[in-house]
């Protein structure tokens, strides 16, 4: 993304959480989804209009456009409560731009707008709107109220965390902040406040994390976003050896994997042999997926060899693990895998949007490319995990760059 977009995201949330107000946290957020809905009524009407007002002028009257502003930062702020990105129940609308609420947005003025945008608008919205069912259930907040999917499957997560320990994980909050500034963007270009595609790229809506050591499994992203048509046009089918392929090795992996689990118990550590070779199965699960899913363009090889793929992992070498993480490894996982599976329904999609994209425009687009190396490096990280080649928890949380640590 080369400028800013005009629909930002804002966290200042300290990750604090009130355990009553937690537990309780669908029962105290009713008042909202019926002022919520009612209000998305008033906004219906003011969207319909102001189609054909931009058709006519190519801009939106101010008053109107801080009118529903107005009401998408505060479905933002809604969604921040309901799904644990923030802490304090928010106000009831209208938000005014330059409010305290821990997660909200920065909306620019109006500005001039494309009219064949403003007349296709629907249509165009399209693909933006089947990445957002996967992130946030329904898409745009048409009724006042949009969340579900990987949102829904985190915040079940952090409501557990929330009530345990009274704080959540910035990783699993940040997750569930991209998600919620995502389906602000396609709210804001859906209901006529800019004309600027919602950007699907995880690495815009979240900041440095300089404060915490980097995961010991890292990806590594070289792709130059090129497409090669014929490649996109037949991926399924000249994917289906590395899939074989992958399905034996995984046979192999599980054997191999439950003789690292005993001598890791015996041990203490990874034996040498086991975790060379469950690495290079780790690593070339990634290259399948990358290369599946339109995130690498080149035709991988079959072997998992680290460097020889544009999206790759960087895998630890053995080191010392816990006894008691080791014994309980895959109890443990089990938030983590849940994650997981929802990040890959959204690589799901984005090798879906990216087939079309590529077929036709012979490139990948930047935000796609970097969910879907987002995705994987996650997945990277739980397989890495669960294959005891680490025993350091996989972190949700996207980052600024997408080969990031």
């Amino acid at each position: 993304m080369t400028e800013p977009h005009p629909i930002r995201l804002v966290v200042t949330d300290d990750l604090g959480r009130s355990r009553l107000t937690v537990f309780f946290r669908l029962l105290l957020a009713i008042p909202h989804f019926v002022w919520a809905g009612l209000i998305g009524v008033a906004v219906f009407l003011c969207v319909v209009a102001n189609w054909f007002i931009l058709l006519a002028t190519a801009r939106t009257p101010k008053g109107l456009h801080d009118f529903v502003a107005g009401y998408i930062r505060y479905s933002t702020q809604l969604e921040a409560y309901l799904f644990l990105a923030a802490n304090p129940y928010p106000p009831f609308y209208p938000a005014s731009s330059d409010d305290s609420y821990p997660v909200t947005l920065e909306i620019d003025p109006p500005a001039e707008q494309s009219r064949p945008k403003t007349l296709f608008r629907l249509f165009l919205a399209v693909p933006a709107i089947g990445l957002s069912a996967e992130l946030l259930w329904g898409g745009a907040r048409a009724g006042g109220y949009g969340g579900g999917g990987l949102a829904l499957g985190v915040a079940f997560l952090l409501w557990w965390v929330a009530v345990l320990r009274g704080r959540v994980p910035r990783g699993m909050r940040d997750l569930v902040a991209y998600t919620i500034g995502y389906g602000a963007q396609l709210s804001a270009y859906l209901f006529l406040i800019t004309d600027r595609y919602p950007y699907s790229g995880p690495n815009a809506f979240v900041s440095a994390r300089d404060e915490e050591p980097p995961h010991p499994v890292r990806a590594t992203v070289a792709d130059d976003l090129r497409r090669s048509r014929l490649l996109v046009l037949f991926r399924l089918p000249i994917a289906i050896p590395h899939v074989v392929w992958l399905l034996l090795w995984t046979l192999a992996a599980v054997l191999v994997a439950v003789a690292n689990w005993l001598c890791a118990l015996v041990l203490g550590r990874a034996t040498e042999p086991f975790h060379r070779f469950l690495s290079r199965y780790v690593r070339y699960g990634t290259h399948v997926g990358a290369f599946l899913f339109l995130v690498g363009n080149p035709f991988p090889g079959f072997t998992g060899a680290p460097g020889t793929y544009p999206v790759d992992l960087e895998l630890p070498q053995p080191g010392p693990q816990s006894r008691p993480k080791t014994l309980f490894r895959l109890l443990l996982a089990v938030p983590a895998l849940i994650v997981a599976c929802g990040l890959y329904g959204a690589l799901t999609t984005v090798g879906i949007l990216g087939w079309f994209v590529g077929l036709f425009l012979a490139r990948m687009p930047d935000g796609l490319r970097n969910l879907g190396a987002y995705a994987l490096r996650y997945g990277g990280q739980v397989n890495a995990y669960v294959f005891l080649l680490t025993e350091r928890y996989p972190d949700a949380g996207p980052r600024p760059d997408p080969a990031a640590p």
